[in-house]
């Protein structure tokens, strides 16, 4: 990536001042203690200098060669190194001059072409706080990593200079955390758009299904980088892939000719417009890219302003809205910060104004560069960073809030390259979406990927339990009965959701694997009526999932009997020893089923009555079956229901069913007499 190309990573790094504040960021994290970065000035170009530092410098002295004017006075790092190209050929040891020759290909982002030159410059013991580190970076750039840890190590032993030797430690211990972050494997495919060419594309940002990019494609040269200006395009998308001649330049009031233009966000209504604009060919604009914004105002944009958030001595671009598009958020390199790029944010006022910069702390900045934020729609910082443990150069990653402590995750090598990979966005969180990357196997410098994320841990299954209320006629067939209320319970009791069902019956709840509920149905004039769910053993694991989103839906009836006076209702296995009153534990099973039906509907009283068949006397019968009812009474009243609301009645062989009477006891079945040895229970009384 050609890093000032795209307004966010240094030539040069600002040394940064030592200042404090108290705000949050949007993570909820306290922006802590901001720590001094600043570096003793390095005649030879130390990263705390910038050009018109130096160049006052080489006219106080006059000790760097003329041939460096190109690269120190100009920043023209393609020129510079045609200019130390030529030196070399007469003295190819120089030290100094093979420095910066690698520093000039790295700062154009030809990485691997710059190993050889630092090789050079450190076989000649060239003296430079920044060589080692430099020269690691390029090496993880090519996954050199043994060789990049050797030669940190080596610094480390005699640097002498703190700010660089904390440097190489954290760049140490990034490199030792390559074996964990290689283990975030994910199932991704990805893919480069046709919009890719041999120029750049980047800074991808999706939008009411439209792909905005950035692309170096002006036939006008931005020399200092041997390569066209960039301007703002956009591309319609259908399934990840742009639709063929389509592609569209954003008009003039947004692209100008011989200028860099890139990195557009769009607010979420869709009715505020930044981008980032600067860099022309000249001295005055190396640090004069900023951040631009237009509204939008009977579906017209207003001409583009500079926002007020600019540092007139910094780069200020890769702009992004959070979800509310009260925030915006974007990287600079302003003094102040914790070294190269950092990232921050900028909040709309009471007045309208895009205002309070903050910078969003050491957790997400680094020493390195933190640039191209995004902030997904569950909150996560998505960004780039050479700063944090990563495969080589810019590497994504996510930051996240948990509890107040804010964790930075490398996305791992199913999205990072030992190259430049930046700029994500999602098209359908978490499951779609863009980035940047300028690594093996593109079509040039930078090239725009479509990536889909198929892990099984995206993949998701809800449960829904779903049914119709019904009522019972008397006949047992059954008829809708709508505007029931249904319950749902926890195991302890306890309403999950409470619905009233439709005019057709029908309800529905969400539910959760392998658990268990109970289901109540209620209507007034009905008894209310209560039954078991279960999910358990009905879950489907996570690795089986196929689909993105599945649902499994629990079908479950609720049918109510209606409360009718003096109607007998016959309470089957109620059962009693021979000549015995006393309740079984079978029969009790069944009353205890009586007395939930007496709680769940307290404004009805009953008569429990108890039946025999003609066998035996009448009078034995009668004695029999009255003792019988009120056993049953009296056990429904141990379980705390009261004796006030229950009357015990005996009927004897006074009501047989079947014609079953004294002169045909021979003719009967067992059957038939098991039919009139029944426990029956009506409602004689309901209270309003």
């Amino acid at each position: 990536m050609k890093r000032i190309q795209y307004f966010l990573l240094l030539v040069v790094f600002l040394g940064a001042l030592s200042c404090s504040s108290s705000k949050t960021n949007f993570l909820g994290v306290q922006e802590p203690q901001k720590k001094s970065t600043a570096a003793p000035a390095n005649p030879t170009l130390g990263r705390t200098q910038n050009a018109a530092q130096l160049a006052a410098q080489k006219e106080e002295d006059d000790k760097t060669p003329k041939v460096l004017k190109s690269y120190i006075e100009d920043q023209n790092y393609a020129l510079a190194i045609q200019d130390i190209e030529k030196e070399l050929s007469s003295n190819p040891d120089a030290a100094d001059l093979n420095y910066f020759a690698g520093e000039s290909y790295r700062k154009l982002g030809r990485p691997k072409e710059a190993i050889p030159y630092y090789e050079k410059a450190f076989e000649g013991n060239y003296d430079n706080e920044e060589l080692s580190i430099n020269y690691a970076l390029v090496l993880k750039s090519t996954e050199a990593y043994e060789k990049a840890k050797s030669v940190l190590e080596s610094y480390v032993q005699v640097s002498s200079v703190e700010i660089y030797k904390e440097r190489a430690q954290q760049e140490l211990k990034n490199l030792a955390k390559l074996d964990s972050i290689s283990l975030n494997v994910r199932n991704v495919d990805l893919k480069g758009l046709s919009v890719n060419s041999e120029n750049a594309e980047y800074s991808p940002y999706f939008f009411n299904n439209e792909l905005y990019f950035a692309s170096a494609r002006e036939t006008s040269m931005f020399e200092r980088y041997d390569q066209p200006y960039s301007d703002i395009y956009k591309v319609s998308i259908s399934k990840l892939e742009a639709e063929s001649n389509s592609v569209t330049m954003l008009p003039a009031s947004i692209n100008s000719a011989e200028v860099n233009e890139g990195s557009i966000a769009f607010s979420p209504d869709g009715n505020t417009m930044v981008f980032a604009k600067g860099n022309p060919d000249d001295k005055r604009g190396r640090r004069s890219v900023d951040l631009f914004i237009s509204t939008k105002k009977n579906d017209k944009w207003s001409n583009a302003v500079s926002m007020p958030i600019n540092n007139a001595n910094a780069w200020d671009s890769s702009p992004t809205f959070n979800q509310s598009g009260q925030t915006i958020y974007f990287a600079s390199d302003r003094p102040g910060g914790f070294g190269g790029s950092d990232i921050y944010r900028a909040t709309l006022n009471a007045r309208g104004r895009w205002a309070d910069v903050t910078n969003m702390g050491e957790d997400i900045n680094t020493a390195g560069d933190e640039m191209f934020p995004y902030v997904a729609p569950d909150n996560k910082l998505y960004f780039a960073s050479d700063g944090h443990a990563g495969f080589g150069l810019l590497d994504l990653f996510a930051a996240e809030n948990k509890g107040g402590v804010v964790t930075i995750s490398n996305l791992g090598p199913s999205f990072n390259s030992p190259a430049d990979d930046f700029g994500l966005i999602y098209s359908d969180y978490p499951f779609e979406g863009f980035f940047t990357s300028n690594r093996e196997g593109g079509l040039g410098s930078d090239d725009l990927y479509s990536f889909v994320d198929n892990s099984s841990d995206l993949k998701s299954i809800t449960y829904a339990l779903r049914g119709t209320t019904y009522q019972r006629n008397p006949d047992s067939t059954q008829a809708i009965l709508g505007d029931v209320r249904v319950k749902l319970l926890d195991p302890n009791g306890e309403i999950v959701d409470d619905v009233l069902s439709s005019r057709a019956g029908t309800y529905s709840f969400p539910v959760e694997a392998e658990k268990e509920y109970t289901l109540i149905g209620e209507r007034n004039g009905f008894f209310t009526v209560r039954k078991i769910f279960t999910t358990i053993g009905e879950g489907i694991p996570q690795e089986e999932l196929v689909e993105r989103f599945k649902e499994k839906v629990f079908n479950e009836d609720v049918t109510l009997d209606p409360i009718v006076l003096d109607a007998s209702i016959v309470l089957d296995n109620i059962y009693y020893d021979l000549s015995s009153a006393e309740i079984r534990s079978d029969a009790a099973v069944e009353l205890d089923k009586l007395v939930q039906l007496l709680l769940d509907n307290p404004e009805i009283k009953i008569e429990l009555s108890s039946h025999t068949d003609a066998r035996a006397d009448d009078d034995f019968n009668q004695d029999l079956s009255q003792r019988r009812a009120q056993s049953a009474v009296d056990y429904i009243a141990s379980k705390g229901i009261s004796v006030s609301r229950l009357v015990a009645k005996g009927y004897g062989e006074s009501q047989l069913i079947n014609g079953c009477t004294n002169d045909r006891i021979a003719e009967c079945s067992e059957e038939q007499h098991q039919q009139n040895r029944r426990t029956e229970f009506k409602v004689i009384e309901i209270e309003d």
